[in-house]
């Protein structure tokens, strides 16, 4: 009998230790926000410590003055919006007034052979203004194609310079990335794109005319063909001029996503080096909030080589 009641007495014991434990751990792993979840508060902890602080007009201006560091899509950005700003912070300061000496100089004298143009009329004034303007507008290009280039970076091939050198010269980045073959078919691409937006276009503009005239009564085609028909076929070659230019877009985006990717696999191992192994080691929760226990646990890791 006594034997019974000390087992008795020592069960309910270990039951009480063992209840507290897991209300421990449950008072733990409480809702997220909930006052005294530590695990709560260790999330929000290493999210302040790990979060990047905001990249601010101050930094930015802080960056061209040598006292800060910036990428190159920010670099790109604010040249886009004021030239020379790239050459100012790779610290080539010789260039800008060549820039802006080039983009001015084409600019005026585009507007000068304008305002010739207009007063006598000849033609050879609007030739001169539209070459004027387009040297201007490639000075500005090549401005900023030139601080894309010079930006400095610790590898030889750095992933966002040649998304930005095909987003400006398509093509340019598969260059860059040592992929020579891709320029023809990328190009060959654009060629057959445009020849068929050229051709639906042309054919659109045919039916279009055809259209207006069939449904005319004044014109001598009226009666002749008939107008809904012209309509059809006016809708139909504008919807596949409008699907051309859609696969123009399509071409482009994949120039730009091709040189992107296959320069982030420039550091990518693709020998014949295939091997795995398997390693005794501790294992963290990934996720506190999910896990009643937030302590390590022993197992095993899978390592692949390839």
């Amino acid at each position: 009998m006594k034997q019974r009641l000390l087992f008795l007495l020592l069960f309910t014991l270990l039951s009480i230790q063992a209840l507290a434990q897991v209300q421990g751990q449950m008072q733990q792993v409480r809702p997220p926000g909930a006052p005294g979840n530590q695990q709560q508060s260790t999330t929000d902890t290493n999210y302040v410590y790990n979060r990047k602080p905001p990249y601010t007009f101050k930094r930015y201006f802080n960056s061209l003055a040598g006292k800060d560091s910036m990428n190159i899509t920010r670099m790109w950005a604010g040249s886009i919006i004021v030239p020379g700003t790239a050459q100012l912070y790779n610290k080539e300061y010789w260039k800008i007034p060549i820039i802006y000496g080039t983009i001015g100089g084409f600019a005026y004298a585009g507007y000068r052979n304008n305002t010739l143009w207009q007063e006598t009329g000849d033609k050879k004034y609007k030739t001169t203004r539209d070459l004027c303007y387009l040297g201007a507008a490639l000075s500005y290009w090549g401005s900023i194609l030139d601080g894309v280039s010079n930006y400095k970076y610790y590898k030889d091939v750095l992933p966002a310079r040649a998304s930005l050198y095909s987003a400006m010269v398509p093509g340019l980045g598969q260059i860059y990335n040592g992929d020579y073959w891709k320029v023809p078919i990328i190009y060959g691409g654009f060629i057959t794109v445009g020849y068929f937006i050229s051709s639906n276009n042309s054919q659109f503009q045919r039916y279009k005319y055809m259209y207006y005239e069939t449904s005319d009564p004044d014109s001598p085609l009226f009666g002749k063909y008939n107008a809904q028909t012209m309509k059809y076929y006016k809708d139909t070659y504008r919807r596949y001029r409008d699907y051309s230019i859609l696969t123009g877009i399509v071409v482009y985006a994949l120039n730009v996503i091709d040189a992107n990717v296959f320069a982030h696999l420039q550091d990518f191992d693709i020998s014949d080096d295939l091997s795995a192994s398997f390693s005794p080691g501790v294992i963290m929760p990934v996720n506190p909030q999910l896990t009643y226990n937030i302590g390590p646990t022993v197992g095993l890791n899978l390592k692949l080589t390839f």
